[in-house]
């Protein structure tokens, strides 16, 4: 149930809460209506960085208060922030670039929220891995985003080959001096799926090259490290080819599943991204959850 009143009367403070909001990836014309007006008018922002957050303020002739939170003062700020909207203030929860919580470190203070009962209130809007997935020109009805692959090698490769029979379209997010080495790993495991490599999106110097996995590996082999923020996407396997998932993959996808969901809804998550069936899947989630 949203805390925010349809139609704020101008200058008031919005409902109590905290705010989720999605701020640029890059280009600044790019947030919404809806944050900026939250954002002018709550008792304080929450800011991965607050030197970046009060750039975008001032762009738009915000002075609204600013303070600090991310992984690394989490322990010593949350609780802070939990006072606040004890005390029934409007709180807004921002990250650098894009949407909070998404390979970034916010979900303990909205989980701590909710369960102290205070209302959170999303405020959509810039997100890379929505931006990469609608213009990589690959199957957008189900996706799998992945966040950031494990850095070695070893770790890696055994993750992409745990996801790789998902009947799903597969985003990342990667750092330009390991691209090369993901395309490779990608390639061999994944084979000839098509692909996109999104570089800067939103910003001046954008990029989005688009081809089969085997094509970006060699491109990205011989080129120099990119710069910038990188995405990568990948397109689901052939029908045809695509393999039956084993119990290990499923149990591997059903234990992060089953840290935010009950067996049956977790059930229903890792059948459609699988295709396998559900009942059998559901069967396996109890039994991981009773194991603890």
């Amino acid at each position: 149930m949203a805390a925010e009143p349809r139609d704020p009367v101008a200058g008031s403070k919005p409902e109590p809460g905290l705010y989720i909001a999605a701020t640029p990836i890059g280009n600044l014309g790019d947030i919404t209506l809806r944050a900026l007006d939250i954002l002018r008018r709550a008792d304080v922002v929450a800011c991965e960085d607050t030197r970046v957050t009060a750039r975008l303020l001032s762009r738009h002739g915000i002075e609204t208060p600013r303070i600090s939170y991310h992984e690394h003062n989490a322990e010593r700020a949350l609780p802070k922030i939990l006072v606040r909207l004890l005390d029934g203030e409007c709180v807004v929860l921002v990250s650098d670039a894009g949407t909070p919580l998404i390979s970034d470190p916010g979900y303990r203070l909205v989980r701590a929220a909710l369960e102290a009962g205070h209302a959170v209130i999303p405020l959509p809007g810039p997100s890379a891995v929505m931006a990469g997935l609608v213009a990589a020109g690959v199957p957008t009805d189900r996706f799998y985003y992945g966040g950031f692959l494990p850095p070695k090698t070893g770790a890696r490769r055994r993750a992409i080959t745990t996801i790789s029979g998902l009947s799903a379209t597969l985003v990342f997010f990667e750092s330009p001096r390991r691209l090369a080495g993901l395309l490779v790993d990608l390639a061999d495991i994944l084979g000839t799926r098509d692909a996109c490599v999104a570089r800067e999106l939103t910003k001046l110097y954008e990029e989005l090259r688009r081809g089969r996995l085997a094509d970006l590996r060699e491109h990205y082999a011989a080129a120099a490290p990119p710069r910038g923020e990188v995405t990568v996407i990948i397109g689901p396997p052939d029908k045809s080819e695509r393999p039956v998932s084993s119990d290990s993959e499923i149990d591997a996808l059903l234990r992060e599943a089953l840290k935010h969901q009950s067996p049956s809804r977790a059930a229903a998550d890792v059948a459609a991204l699988t295709g396998e069936d559900r009942r059998h899947i559901y069967r396996r989630a109890v039994a991981l959850r009773e194991n603890g």
